[in-house]
């Protein structure tokens, strides 16, 4: 949901480490530089990938690729379906987005998603977009996590807000799920299960995404 909750490791501290697990670093040694990866994609070209965003409202750092597994790196990858270009699929089962684009042939994302009691499937569709979200918190979230209720009229756009630089806001029968796909700046929490059922990308495939998706797209959320 809209609530991008942490696992409860520590005691609660009311910033983006206690709803995404871990912050934001600087890139780590690159000594692999150049080296192959298990899945094809060099480390060089994460480094490109994944590199700073200065141009952005709030400046985008690099990500610290060492934190993330290669195979969840972003890529182009062959994928059957009967689903029209253009549809977001959602794999929680295996950590990953695809954005199908025909012929076979899909753009694949590492994502984080749900945790256990949230993980959620069916279609759905995005309703509307955001760049730099207001983030408000649900009232449930705020009877489970009490300090969280400084922001019940809502956190503005930031680096340290939970939705990041964009959001993709989905809809049924034009109604709000409360359930997104938002912008993640913690890289160590792709490829696990950490929030109450939304789904996020890295910052830099977020807005990859975001600027080929327009209002209306599909979006089919496998089960786990």
């Amino acid at each position: 949901m809209d609530e991008i909750a942490l696992l409860g490791r520590r005691k609660p501290v009311l910033n983006r480490r206690s709803f995404l697990l871990g912050s934001a670093t600087s890139l780590g040694a690159l000594g692999l530089a150049g080296c192959a990866t298990s899945d094809g994609l060099i480390i060089a070209e994460a480094v490109k990938v994944y590199g700073p965003m200065p141009d952005e409202k709030f400046p985008i750092p690099t990500v610290d690729i060492s934190k993330v597994d290669p195979n969840y790196y972003r890529r182009t990858v062959h994928y059957d379906t009967k689903e029209a270009p253009g549809t977001i699929v959602v794999d929680t089962g295996n950590f990953y987005v695809y954005r199908v684009e025909g012929d076979g042939a899909a753009t694949r994302y590492g994502t984080n998603v749900g945790r256990d009691g949230f993980l959620w499937s069916g279609d759905a569709y995005v309703g509307r977009k955001s760049e730099w979200a207001t983030w408000t918190p649900p009232k449930e979230m705020i009877r489970r996590q009490p300090e969280a209720a400084k922001y019940a009229r809502g956190m503005p756009g930031g680096l340290d807000n939970p939705l990041g630089a964009r959001t993709l806001h989905f809809y049924q029968n034009g109604a709000y799920t409360l359930y997104t796909i938002y912008a993640s700046s913690e890289p160590d929490t792709i490829s696990t299960g950490i929030t109450s059922g939304c789904v996020g990308l890295l910052s830099q495939d977020m807005i990859h995404l975001y600027a080929r998706t327009p209002v209306k797209t599909k979006v089919v959320i496998l089960p786990a």
